[in-house]
């Protein structure tokens, strides 16, 4: 499954990578919603959580639909400012059914996955459902979502207010600290775009963007998202992408009709590996499925051995044992050395780690 951004046509100067202060405290507050999602910066979350004014943290909890599982697509500015303030007066220009839309789609996201709903504003029907995806959150959200309907602009204000009391509160320094990073990674992206092609800036993002050059001559971005959908990027002028410190490990992608195509990506961060595309996963998981495959992998996982020492301690021929090693080779979960004539096959501890803990200690076991 994919989600495709067809920029047919578009010239690669309305390609842009820049930082959003917007993007950034959206991700901050997911990640104050879900710590869970973000173990590494269980610290901070914790710390700041402490430090939140009662509140403030407690008007947090009563909008954090809009970024917990979901986000509201006015979160993740097509058109990045300078300062929070900047993209918070962008939001205020966006009209309450587009706004409203945006807020209550997080509420469900089965509806961006499936169809497009009218305007809860307008429509009857789509009003009514609405409330009802709200109150199966719960009667916090369906109390949110009653008031956003009953009465945008005055929710709108209280969502800006908010969002400006998150900088004050923490947003601000946070934000100091991590621009300098995240205005590197978009320089260094925007330098790949102009002297290696979008192809080498793309792949730079993550294993799970990539160009696609069809035959028809149509070129279009694909990222391995969830949801089968696709947009245009010229019916919006261009594609922004935003790097993020605290996004890790999510791949945010704003795609629905009426907004500018946006990909919110985790920059690299020194001593953490480098993340793995969902099919390199799937083709490890695949590969140790096998039971001959899974015995050979808890075998070299005590030391290597060689394909004749493999052949002979679970009784297999050679051939049928360097196919089942070609398999892991090629999942990326064994390492080979040379000693003299003899080629020793090792695990990748560090790579089927990864895979999970429970895992590892299955096959050391």
């Amino acid at each position: 499954m994919s989600l495709t951004i067809d920029i047919t046509g578009l010239p690669d100067e309305r390609l842009v990578f820049t930082p959003s202060p917007l993007a950034e405290l959206n991700a901050m507050l997911h990640v104050l919603a879900e710590p869970g999602h973000h173990p590494a910066l269980h610290g901070w979350a914790s710390s700041t959580t402490a430090a939140i004014p009662p509140e403030l943290s407690e008007r947090l909890l009563e909008a954090d639909f809009l970024w917990r599982s979901s986000r509201a697509d006015f979160l993740v500015p097509g058109l990045p400012g300078a300062t929070l303030a900047e993209e918070l007066d962008a939001v205020d220009r966006i009209d309450d059914e587009l706004f409203v839309a945006a807020a209550l789609i997080t509420t469900c996201g089965s509806s961006r996955l499936t169809h497009r709903m009218a305007s809860p504003l307008t429509d009857p029907a789509a009003n009514e459902r609405a409330r009802e995806l709200a109150l199966a959150r719960g009667p916090r959200q369906a109390a949110f979502a009653d008031r956003l309907l009953a009465d945008p602009p005055a929710v709108r204000a209280l969502v800006r207010r908010m969002l400006e009391d998150c900088q004050a509160a923490f947003f601000a320094d946070a934000w100091q600290r991590v621009l300098p990073d995240l205005a590197a990674d978009a320089r260094h992206k925007a330098d790949l775009l102009v002297r290696r092609g979008l192809g080498d800036a793309v792949a730079a993002i993550s294993p799970s963007v990539s160009l696609e050059q069809g035959t028809d001559g149509r070129r279009r971005i694909v990222v391995d998202k969830l949801q089968d959908n696709t947009t245009r990027a010229a019916d919006s002028g261009g594609v922004t992408f935003i790097p993020t410190a605290f996004g890790r490990p999510h791949l945010l992608v704003v795609h629905a009709a009426g907004w500018r195509p946006v990909v919110q990506y985790p920059v690299a961060e020194a001593g953490l590996p480098e993340p793995v595309s969902l099919a390199l996963v799937q083709q490890r998981l695949e590969a140790l499925a096998h039971p001959v495959r899974l015995r050979l992998a808890r075998t070299i996982a005590r030391g290597p051995h060689t394909t004749g020492e493999l052949a002979a301690a679970w009784q297999l021929t050679a051939p049928e044992v360097s196919r089942h090693l070609a398999v892991l080779r090629k999942a990326g979960l064994l390492v080979t050395r040379r000693r003299g004539r003899y080629m020793l096959y090792e695990l990748d501890l560090a790579g089927s780690a990864r895979l999970g803990s429970d895992l590892l200690e299955a096959v050391l076991r």
